[in-house]
């Protein structure tokens, strides 16, 4: 069960409900997974039990992340409230909007040089 625990909270899933069915040794457990999330689910679950698992994916509901997916700090308050601990240091929503963006082709903007100080040339030698 470990090993299924750890796929869930790696992909954000959150665990409903667990149950023993009686006489059996099945172990039947309820979970919410977002749908960004559930791509490929099933083979990385079945890769990290060696296929003692079997997922059934449903879909229930819609949730709204609590994050703007074009926040950028602005002001000094919320640069202090990022560097407090306040504001996530990753931005999820944007992340995952980025993903979708990849995905279908569209433009993403992304920096192609993270610090050009750090950039060296390459030489070739003679």
């Amino acid at each position: 069960l470990g090993r299924m625990y750890a796929v869930l909270r790696k992909r954000r899933g959150e665990i409903l409900a667990e149950d023993l069915r009686e006489g059996t040794d099945l172990f039947l457990i309820s979970a919410s997974l977002p749908v960004v999330e559930s791509f490929g689910f099933a083979n990385d679950l079945r890769k990290n039990t060696s296929g003692a698992a079997h997922p059934q994916l449903v879909f229930s509901h819609y949730e709204a992340l609590p994050q703007d997916p074009l926040f950028v700090v602005a002001t000094e308050e919320e640069q202090e409230a990022l560097d407090d601990g306040d504001l996530p240091t990753i931005n999820l929503a944007r992340k995952l909007m980025d993903g979708v963006r990849r995905r279908k082709g569209l433009r993403v903007e992304d920096k192609v040089v993270a610090s050009a100080t750090k950039q060296r040339t390459m030489s070739r030698k003679r």
